[in-house]
């Protein structure tokens, strides 16, 4: 499909000489002198590269026609994640290489929305936050309460973070997954 560089937008996935790049970020600049541009941090959605590239305003472009489609995470076989598409219930093994850091944060059964261009899967998208279980974390010792400081902890996927002292093996926290930083105790 074709579009003009004043259509870009965050999450849109250009086609450049056959590679396709995720717009992460992007501006719209206009010099003093000269055409307007428009200024973009592109992500290689195979290789996971991110590079910055500046178009010139109106410039034809080349967009992927990306399918957004919600899934089910199944189980893990071998190099491959399988998914379940929730729609047709069709599965779909997607190899490591695009579930990528997802990996540390999937369980048996979460919803996950996967991108896919002409049936090939391009990359994970979770929700901004899980919760998980913390299947082991030193015990912290009385009074640490007030420093304030953090402790490594393995997550039930085997993801390792770092979280408050107070908090204890066999606890459910939530996570963020972009990062992995701790977010906060689950109650109940």
């Amino acid at each position: 499909m074709m579009a003009t560089t004043n259509d870009i937008k965050n999450g849109m996935v250009l086609d450049l000489d056959g590679q396709l790049w995720s717009v992460i970020w992007f501006q719209h600049h206009k010099p003093g002198k000269g055409g307007a541009m428009v200024k973009t941090t592109l992500k290689n959605v195979m290789s996971g590269k991110t590079v910055d590239k500046t178009f010139n305003a109106g410039l034809k472009i080349e967009t992927a026609n990306v399918d957004k489609r919600d899934m089910q995470y199944l189980y893990h076989d071998g190099d491959s994640y399988v998914f379940m598409d929730n729609a047709t219930y069709d599965q779909l093994n997607i190899p490591e290489s695009v579930v990528g850091d997802a990996k540390d944060f999937l369980l048996d059964n979460q919803e996950a929305m996967v991108a896919l261009h002409e049936g090939i899967p391009l990359y994970i998208e979770l929700p901004a936050s899980v919760e998980l279980l913390i299947d082991y974390t030193e015990p912290g010792l009385q009074g640490d309460r007030s420093s304030g400081g953090t402790k490594p902890a393995k997550l039930e996927t085997g993801r390792e973070i770092q979280v408050p002292l107070f908090i204890t093996s066999g606890e459910k926290v939530k996570v963020d997954t972009r990062d992995g930083s701790y977010l906060g105790r689950v109650q109940g």
